[in-house]
């Protein structure tokens, strides 16, 4: 699909990956930008129009499907981790959040917004998914779970708006430079490679984005033994 004169909103856009789909689209032409946020005042790039956000709010998310009902594509990449829940011991209740923002929160936008999407032609609908939709994550079960059910979540969106012409994109990634990931010692790419990626496939109309190596082999060995 074309990017150049399309309209987009971007979930979770003040920070990291979400700020650089913000700006990738801008880069690419898009005639306009919706970055999705819970703070207004976080949003400072020129050009670019702010929009009250939180995921897991239906009410917030019924204005925005009103105040931004001529999006082309909308990338769900609002995310949190479960750093509190440990595999063995301790509270669910970070488990429980990461399930809530990264699994039901972007069932619930991709909901809403599905109709608008289908009105202005099909568009495009994007997930940031993870490596770890494929793996488990000894160090973050919860943020683990929460992307396979989200990767889940997205081949049924795949099926269920491919007669209204949406292409729904998951962009799996490894580690990359975010706050989230600061902790783990281990290589990383840039927030700018997910998001050019990730322009590249909707140019191309692809329906997935394997950002690094490390994502590229875990996909090809998924039918190997662990």
């Amino acid at each position: 699909m074309e990017i150049k004169d399309s309209v987009a909103l971007v979930t979770g856009a003040n920070r990291g990956i979400g700020h650089a789909f913000v700006r990738a689209l801008v880069d690419h032409g898009a005639a306009k930008v919706y970055a999705g946020v819970r703070d207004l005042a976080t949003v400072a790039d020129p050009g670019v129009t702010p929009l009250q956000l939180d995921i897991t709010n239906p009410a917030e998310i019924r204005a925005a499907t009103v105040a931004a009902d001529d999006v082309t594509i909308v990338i769900n990449n609002a995310a949190v981790d479960s750093e509190g829940t440990k595999l063995l011991d301790g509270s669910f209740d970070d488990a429980r959040r990461a399930m809530e923002v990264n699994y039901f929160g972007t069932w619930a936008v991709s909901r809403a917004f599905a109709p608008v999407l289908a009105r202005n032609g099909g568009g495009a609908l994007v997930n940031m998914l993870s490596v770890a939709s494929w793996i488990g994550e000894s160090a973050l079960p919860g943020y683990a779970a929460s992307k396979a059910a989200q990767w889940s979540l997205t081949q049924s969106l795949r099926q269920g708006l491919r007669d209204q012409g949406t292409l729904v994109v998951g962009v799996h990634a490894g580690f990359v430079e975010t706050d989230l990931s600061a902790r783990f010692d281990a290589p990383k790419i840039t927030p700018a490679s997910v998001a050019e990626q990730t322009m590249q496939a909707l140019v191309d109309n692809s329906t997935e984005v394997l950002a690094d190596e490390r994502t590229r082999q875990v996909k090809a060995g998924l039918g190997s033994p662990p």
